[in-house]
């Protein structure tokens, strides 16, 4: 079974072509980053007119490193939400129309029952059930996954997500969009006893979590200094606000470990990429004994091939595809409306 992938959500477009016995055949991917940067920040409507742009040459460019034709596609699965309306129509439009050229059925799938997925396209895929750590640009939860279509949500964040907390507290130390990856590589050179920064709900006896603080907290320490700021403040404050979100996503996430009783911990999301936030969980791991997967760098931001991946692995878990035609996406959509039969 060959399923061609379309993920057009936000600011990357990605096509993939899995198969259902051979893997991952093939994926290509454009990001808008460098299109957005001179605006600090996603245009929707230029983001919805680079998705028109690049789907076509890029589904092209991914049949071509499969070495497969259109005609050999059995299904089309493509991001129906949550994401930017106008460019989630790009990529549904794109896809129901090409499905029903090819006379084959769609599968719309979920955003981020992609991303709690693509660790499933490493060489060491998780096996279920697992705890699962979904830190995307918007998301902060975590999951009790016991298979496909089979979640718990045990905690989420109250208002700003991690990847959030991290492009806002980058635009308050000064750097450019997209701020969060930059304020990564700068905490590394950042000195972790100059600053300490609260851990919000870190002793909370829920699963909850919680960073507009934290934002507020780097706020009153960008306030204290005088400007223009040095690149030694930066480093140091950027250090601190790191130290402070990695600990309490780590500590979350051996909580969740311990009241399920399970040993098998799946991070995944764009935040899933942060060196601090894998080596600390390494660590974890070897001293209690857990296991913990992280997606391939590649699939960790937005991506065609985590929607191909989902999509087969819905309809492999009883899900049916449904006829080509129907144009609808939801640009909100709660993951725990997802169950084993729907999509």
């Amino acid at each position: 079974m060959l399923i061609l992938g379309v993920e057009s959500s936000c600011d990357e477009t990605g096509i993939a072509l899995y198969d259902s016995e051979a893997g991952l055949l093939a994926h290509a991917l454009h990001s808008q980053v460098a299109m957005h940067a001179e605006y600090g920040g996603v245009v929707p409507e230029l983001a919805s007119r680079d998705h028109i742009r690049r789907v076509v040459p890029l589904l092209r460019t991914a049949l071509a490193q499969a070495g497969r034709s259109l005609a050999e596609v059995d299904a089309v699965a493509y991001t129906r939400g949550p994401g930017l309306s106008g460019a989630l129509l790009v990529g549904c439009a794109f896809a129901e129309a090409l499905a029903l050229a090819l006379d084959k059925p769609t599968i719309p799938v979920h955003h981020l029952e992609g991303h709690l997925l693509s660790p499933l396209l490493s060489a060491d895929p998780p096996a279920f059930p697992f705890i699962a750590l979904l830190v995307s640009g918007g998301h902060t939860q975590l999951m009790k996954v016991t298979g496909v279509g089979e979640y718990e949500l045990l905690g989420e964040t109250l208002d700003d997500a991690a990847g959030e907390a991290f492009d806002k507290s980058a635009k308050l130390l000064g750097l450019p969009y997209p701020g969060g990856a930059l304020l990564s590589q700068l905490a590394e050179r950042g000195d972790p006893e100059k600053y300490s920064l609260p851990r919000p709900m870190l002793h909370s006896a829920d699963l909850n979590f919680s960073f507009s603080g934290l934002k507020t907290a780097v706020l009153t320490l960008v306030r204290e200094q005088a400007e223009p700021l040095s690149d030694d403040f930066r480093a140091d404050a950027a250090r601190a606000f790191q130290e402070a979100i990695v600990e309490v996503l780590v500590k979350k996430s051996l909580k969740a470990l311990k009241q399920t009783g399970l040993k098998r911990l799946v991070v995944a999301g764009g935040v899933g990429a942060n060196r601090q936030l894998r080596a600390m969980l390494d660590d974890e791991a070897k001293r209690k004994r857990f296991r913990v997967h992280y997606p391939e760098l590649a699939f960790c931001t937005d991506n065609g091939a985590m929607i191909a991946l989902a999509g087969c692995l819905r309809l492999q878990a009883g899900s049916t595809a449904k006829p080509a035609g129907s144009f609808s996406v939801q640009p909100r959509w709660p993951l725990m409306q997802m169950t084993e039969k729907s999509s």
